[in-house]
């Protein structure tokens, strides 16, 4: 105990747990330098999302709720990076435990878009992550994506925002959102950094249960042989009415980009994708509320004063600990996620269970390359390799408009999601490129398949109108 008191004292020398604000606020708190300067990611500096555990310093995820929290083990990801050379240099703002796609939401203040010379949102959840990388203050940095919280502020920011297919990064050392669905993700200014990163990440690991093990990265392995189709499938539900002009301008022209390089366009329909907004937020929201029970002031978190709590009884002293340490966004969540999972709420959380199942099946069906987790796919030369959207409805918009809209009505602000939380409810790879300057395009692939999807985008990066 006395050593890990000590790591504190030196941690909160070295580490400021809440920086002087920034004209951009992309981090909560930056590191001296300590690069050992060697291994495939020497020379490379990286921001550390704020919610996957450092020793070093707070891990906060940006809450008051945990503020002050060092954590006594490393997360496997920055285990990773450090081994194979890459400098960390500081934890990322972000929306509230992960809750948000406007990094609005963060105890530690808006991150503000780097893009724009007036105040614009970067996008949520990792959008410290995204600024970071726009502002060139780190070569790449480590996000989580639950619901497109790498690649919706990938999109606002201008960089590249890739997620894995869920288990080929190991999730140990990531504070639990929804954990059927955090996964770790990367951004960086060019494509050729992601698959340096991803390589050094892309490793079993035995202490997270959901990463894949060797014989599933096997089987994705003994896929390789088969030959890739060149058919961009084109999902008809993604034409949303809510879609600005400047996102429909930018995926015609990515789509005629791939025309040029070879590409069949195929129009597709996968009927379950306009289930899946509302199927996320319910288990997203169910998840979350058992995750974030644990976090009680009473074991670890945020504690009134015991001259604040000596008149009160333990149960009123844990609700004040909550409403006072968590924001708005993430106690509305939590409510929305215990009605979810009680009894008044009928089947809600096992109908969208159903949906996520159905949406997996009817990914399956459009991919010419087999699911690893299914035992009777076989490949189907008539499927595409890859599909294609734009990651955003639109650039990203002023602060101003943003709490507007919000404000009119909460839910205005989880339509954001709605192109991202599909590849996220079937666990699928997904990358946000800066087709656009303002706007970027989402490709996606078959479960395991992130190979196809980082290939695509290079294609599609090499003709791009924006660098």
């Amino acid at each position: 105990m006395r050593a890990f008191r000590y790591r504190v004292r030196i941690a909160s020398r070295r580490f400021s747990c809440q920086l002087p604000r920034h004209k951009y606020n992309a981090f909560i708190s930056k590191r001296e330098g300590d690069s050992n300067g060697s291994g495939s990611l020497a020379g490379l500096t990286a921001a550390v999302k704020d919610n996957i555990v450092t020793i070093q310093e707070p891990t906060t995820s940006g809450s008051e709720m945990l503020r002050t929290y060092v954590s006594p083990f490393e997360a496997t990801a920055v285990t990773l990076i450090e081994a194979s050379g890459a400098e960390v240099v500081g934890k990322s703002n972000m929306d509230e435990f992960g809750m948000g796609s406007s990094n609005t939401n963060s105890a530690f203040g808006n991150v503000v878009n780097p893009m724009f010379t007036e105040t614009h949102i970067s996008g949520g959840s990792s959008g410290g992550s995204a600024a970071a990388v726009a502002l060139k203050k780190a070569d790449f940095a480590l996000g989580t994506d639950t619901g497109g919280s790498v690649r919706l502020p990938a999109s606002y920011c201008g960089v590249f925002g890739f997620k894995p297919s869920y288990g080929r990064i190991s999730r140990w050392g990531v504070v639990a959102y929804a954990q059927s669905l955090d996964t770790v993700g990367i951004l960086a200014r060019d494509l050729d950094t992601v698959r340096s990163v991803f390589s050094v990440l892309d490793v079993p690991d035995a202490k997270d249960p959901t990463c894949f093990d060797y014989s599933i990265r096997g089987e994705i392995s003994g896929q390789k042989h088969l030959q890739v189709s060149k058919i961009i499938g084109v999902p008809e539900e993604f034409a949303v009415a809510e879609m600005a002009e400047e996102a429909k301008n930018a995926w015609n022209s990515a789509l005629c980009a791939l025309v040029d390089e070879g590409y069949e366009i195929r129009s597709i329909s996968i009927p379950t994708i306009k289930k899946s907004l509302s199927a996320y937020y319910t288990i997203a929201t169910a998840e979350a509320a058992s995750n974030l029970s644990r976090y009680d002031g009473v074991r670890y978190g945020f504690s009134l004063s015991s001259q604040q709590t000596a008149s009160m009884k333990p149960f009123d002293i844990v609700s004040k600990n909550r409403s006072t340490a968590f924001g708005s966004e993430v106690q509305r969540r939590i409510i929305l996620g215990n009605y979810t999972l009680s009894s008044d709420s009928g089947n809600h959380y096992l109908r969208a269970t159903h949906v996520r199942k159905n949406l997996v099946a009817e990914f399956n069906k459009v991919f010419s390359m087999p699911n690893v987790l299914f035992d009777d796919e076989v490949y189907n030369d008539h499927g595409c390799c890859a599909l294609l959207c734009p990651t955003a409805v639109s650039p990203a918009p002023s602060l101003e408009e943003y709490t507007q809209d919000t404000k009119e009505n909460f839910l205005n602000a989880y339509i954001n999601d709605i192109l991202t939380v599909p590849a996220s409810l079937a666990g699928l790879p997904s990358i946000s490129i800066p087709f656009h300057k303002i706007q970027g395009i989402q490709i996606m692939g078959q479960f395991g398949d992130d190979e196809t999807v980082l290939n695509v985008a290079k294609t599609l990066s090499l003709n791009c109108t924006y660098n």
